[in-house]
């Protein structure tokens, strides 16, 4: 299993990163879930999911190719963006219903 090419560990770290990005996405509410079949968000699950990420991207600093850094950092930018205007959503609607 060390035998493996670069390129091969590259795709497989990709497909890692790909696999929290699928989770996050089903916790943000933007695609349904294959085990339930519903499409629910769950802010505080997808923040876990999002600080995982965060550790693999500090965990791996300096141990990336270029295309895996530009992958995960791209990925994080758009999980983050996305999870802070639900969050915004989600505190005006509590707010509102005060």
């Amino acid at each position: 299993m060390t035998d493996q090419k670069p390129d091969q560990n590259e795709l497989m770290f990709i497909r890692l990163l790909q696999s929290f990005l699928s989770s996050a996405w089903i916790q943000l509410g933007k695609k349904e879930n294959p085990l339930t079949g519903k499409t629910e968000t769950n802010l505080s699950e997808a923040r876990f999911t999002i600080d995982m990420l965060e550790m693999i991207e500090e965990k791996t600093k300096g141990n990336l190719s270029d295309k895996e850094q530009q992958v995960l950092k791209s990925a994080l930018s758009d999980l983050k963006m996305k999870f802070v205007e639900l969050k915004m959503k989600h505190d005006s609607n509590k707010t509102e219903d005060k």
